[in-house]
């Protein structure tokens, strides 16, 4: 697999959620996502990036462009160095919050992409990695 072109934004508030949705429909447009795939990366992102703000007291998101033989992907890669998640299995079910939200975050996000990954330490943050594929 090759990484191509990688950026990081800053996720600190409800605006750079704004920030990161756009960044992430212009490459998934740039990489050649279709309509469907591109929504499905962008919701996934917004999620996450809110995620990131809202429990994660701020962090970061990479994007790298991804070609593996045929396939063209787009990896995002959240961080937040907040007070991690104690119980990711409970935390990834619909319906589970620890906040004011509807509990469909991470568990929604991971039907939106081809691959879904987390890692959390409580009193460490979490890091949530995850790809859409082309078709």
């Amino acid at each position: 697999m090759v990484v191509g072109k990688a950026s990081e934004i800053r996720v600190a508030s409800q605006d750079d959620v704004v920030v990161v949705r756009q960044a992430v429909r212009a490459r998934a447009v740039e990489i050649g996502l279709n309509l469907v795939d591109q929504t499905k990366i962008v919701t996934a992102a917004s999620e996450l990036a809110r995620n990131t703000v809202v429990y994660g007291g701020g962090g970061t998101v990479l994007l790298e462009s991804l070609l593996d033989g045929g396939r063209r992907g787009l990896r995002l890669t959240f961080e937040d160095r907040g007070p991690g998640i104690t119980d990711i299995e409970k935390a990834m079910q619909d319906g589970y919050t620890t906040g004011v939200g509807l509990g469909l975050g991470l568990g929604g996000a991971r039907r939106l992409v081809s691959e879904f990954h987390i890692t959390s330490r409580p009193g460490e943050g979490t890091q949530v990695r995850v790809t859409k594929w082309n078709g």
